[in-house]
């Protein structure tokens, strides 16, 4: 058994490649590979994401956690890369796992490697998360549950919506605007859920000391970041999604901007919107929920149907409740404007007339 963290080669800051010819995971073959677009999140060949061609590398993955947790209280989960110009790199834990197959012959290893554990843990521990979260889930390399991680990354996490110099959409006078927004989502709301048995969240334990004080005291535990502290009901600690009875000897998460008190089982530690597991146990705490990046994102500024970006403009396009920036109000075929002009939406597939009518030939 072994954690690892990826050794942190000497790499180039220059922006990543377009992934030109990826095969599309979704089409299955149907799509000759991707063709980015100028300016939308899809392939210009089968007008699927970025996501359902697995673009991201394991470096470039890495690259944008470490760019987000960097400047956070979570700096510490990442590590200066050398010859980066100060660019940090996520220090993403890996697992290693190693059991002897034993046979007449001499014993050999079957090996499994999980691209991402909770760092810090036991290897019992560590195991007993994984087997409390869906097995098409479980990031073990090579299989489904690898690339549905990276998927989530792309999805939940998008690059752009915490480095500028990866957006499109953005006018001169945005740029200030989105630092500011970005700045202030790392000190307020960003975190990264810690797993351990229930009642023994927390570096140190400090707050837990203190809730026992206050409960030898008679007193109201005291609340973390606006969050009521909660002390166990009949001596049972309870999962804060799902309600139920956390078991002694089963780890669970804590969101430390939630406060101690709370803890979600590994398979309930998810988005209040989207409710898909949190990638990495990456959360932004807001309104006294857990959300993936992307929708606490759209919480707070709405978010272009077109190019995928946060609009930081005050001037923008809508339409059956969905925003587009006003130079992004075009047909996905045929790329015309339609502002003033008639078109159809298809779902969210903005179409012109003249190519909706061809599609339904």
């Amino acid at each position: 058994f072994q954690l690892q963290c990826p050794v942190l080669f000497q790499m180039s800051v220059s922006q990543p490649q377009s992934g030109r010819g990826v095969p599309c995971l979704r089409c299955r073959g149907a799509c000759t590979g991707f063709e980015p677009h100028s300016w939308r999140k899809i392939c210009k060949s089968c007008k699927c994401s970025q996501e359902d061609h697995s673009l991201s590398s394991d470096l470039e993955d890495d690259r944008k956690i470490g760019r987000l947790l960097s400047d956070s209280k979570y700096a510490t989960l990442t590590a200066r890369v050398k010859g980066g110009d100060g660019v940090r790199i996520y220090k993403r834990n890996r697992m290693i796992i190693t059991n002897p197959i034993v046979s007449r012959k001499d014993p050999t290893f079957d090996t499994i490697t999980y691209e991402w554990a909770p760092p810090g843990l036991t290897q019992k521990l560590a195991m007993q998360y994984m087997e409390l979260i869906p097995k098409e889930m479980q990031p073990v390399a090579g299989t489904d549950g690898a690339y549905y991680r990276r998927r989530q990354l792309m999805r939940q996490l998008p690059l752009y919506d915490q480095d500028p110099s990866q957006c499109r959409g953005l006018a001169e006078g945005e740029l200030k605007l989105m630092e500011e927004f970005v700045k202030k989502y790392k000190a307020e709301a960003l975190g990264v859920g810690e797993v351990a048995l229930p009642g023994q969240g927390g570096s140190g334990k400090e707050e837990g000391k203190l809730q026992d004080k206050s409960i030898a005291a008679g007193k109201p535990p005291e609340s973390t970041n606006g969050a009521l502290e909660r002390t166990p009901v009949g001596g049972h600690y309870h999962c804060e999604s799902c309600k139920q009875v956390v078991p002694g000897d089963c780890p669970v998460v804590y969101a430390d901007r939630a406060g101690y008190s709370r803890q979600w089982h590994p398979a309930c530690f998810v988005c209040c919107q989207c409710s898909e597991p949190l990638v990495d146990l990456i959360y932004f705490w807001s309104s006294g929920a857990a959300w993936c990046g992307r929708h606490y994102c759209e919480s707070l500024r709405p978010r272009c149907t077109g190019c995928d970006e946060i609009i930081f403009s005050e001037d923008y396009q809508q339409a059956e409740g969905m925003v587009w920036h006003k130079k992004h109000f075009a047909c996905l075929e045929c790329e015309t404007l339609l502002t003033g002009k008639p078109f159809v939406l298809d779902n969210t597939r903005l179409l012109c007339t003249t190519c909706s009518k061809s599609k339904r030939l």
